[in-house]
């Protein structure tokens, strides 16, 4: 019996532990997406700011769209709104296929 309440504990502690890493994870994950984007958004006001110096100084930029495609600001509402419908679509196969 004594070994049996001792299983318990120790199954108790090790949930606790994971749920805590878990949590940890979920707060990495979250603040590698604030500086992801963070990290977007300056990069293409940069790109922005070559393209009025090639502009001013007369250089011929030819007109690549991957590169236009890259100027194009990055909405942080639009990704996050993105992010949750995936999750959704994600939970609503899980919840069908249980």
């Amino acid at each position: 019996m004594i070994v049996s309440l001792e299983a318990i504990f120790l199954a108790t502690f090790v949930l606790i532990s994971q749920n805590r890493m878990g949590e940890v994870s979920e707060q990495r994950a979250d603040l590698d997406l604030h500086i992801d984007l963070l990290t977007e958004y300056e990069l293409t006001r940069v790109l922005q700011m070559l393209d009025s110096i090639q502009d001013k100084l007369g250089i011929s930029n030819k007109e690549d769209p991957e590169l236009t495609d890259l100027e194009m600001e990055t909405k942080p509402e639009e990704v996050l709104a993105e992010i949750e419908r995936l999750q959704k679509r994600v939970l609503k196969s899980t919840s069908a296929s249980a």
